[in-house]
């Protein structure tokens, strides 16, 4: 598990595509600190496995599913990812519960700056709207943001100078694709609704 609080900004080392998969190598100096293998890293918000580590360089496997659900088999080397370790169950809970399991994928519809801020639009996908409420969760590229605004078809958040200088957040041009993910508390609400479970 996540909470959506970035660690650091990696750079794709190589992302070598399969018939049905991709495996993708990343620097980062700091998540490789003290991951093993096996261990999980979120890169751009997708929760992948650890199967290879040298020195500060980590690889992954990444499936077909994967790749079909989010925008990680358009990266390029030299492009710069967000990256959170594993949650420690010691640790603060400083964003929102966050799986790394992507929902879909978003396009940037615009950016307008503020005085210390930016107010981003990104395009939300019909299947995720109802999921998604002002003032509630959502992660963009592994980001837990609070959605200043939402309508059927895109939803905005406001962006601090942090969030701007330390995720991929900063630079995301219009046009570009961002992961999304919807908060779960919200889909297992709909679950329970669903087979007759009435909230007491």
């Amino acid at each position: 598990m996540f909470t959506g609080i970035v660690e650091e900004l990696g750079e794709v080392v190589a992302l070598e595509h399969g018939t049905d998969s991709a495996r993708l190598h990343v620097r980062g100096p700091l998540v490789t600190t003290d991951v093993e293998l096996g261990a999980s890293v979120a890169v751009n918000g997708v929760c992948l496995t650890v199967t290879d580590l040298t020195e500060d360089v980590f690889a992954v496997d990444v499936m077909a599913e994967t790749l079909r659900r989010s925008s990680l088999a358009s990266l390029a080397p030299g492009e710069q990812v967000n990256l959170e370790r594993a949650m420690r169950a010691d640790g603060r809970f400083g964003g929102h519960v966050v799986q790394g399991h992507v929902d879909g994928v978003g396009e940037v519809l615009a950016r307008t700056p503020g005085e210390r801020w930016e107010v981003v639009r990104v395009s939300l996908p019909a299947a995720l709207r109802r999921y998604v409420v002002e003032k509630g969760s959502i992660t963009v590229d592994g980001t837990s943001l609070t959605v200043s605004a939402v309508d059927d078809e895109a939803f905005e958040v406001s962006l601090i100078p942090t969030t701007l200088a330390a995720t991929t957040l900063g630079h995301r041009a219009v046009g570009d694709t961002v992961n999304l993910e919807v908060d779960v508390l919200a889909k297992y609400v709909e679950a329970q609704l669903a087979h007759g479970v009435v909230p007491r």
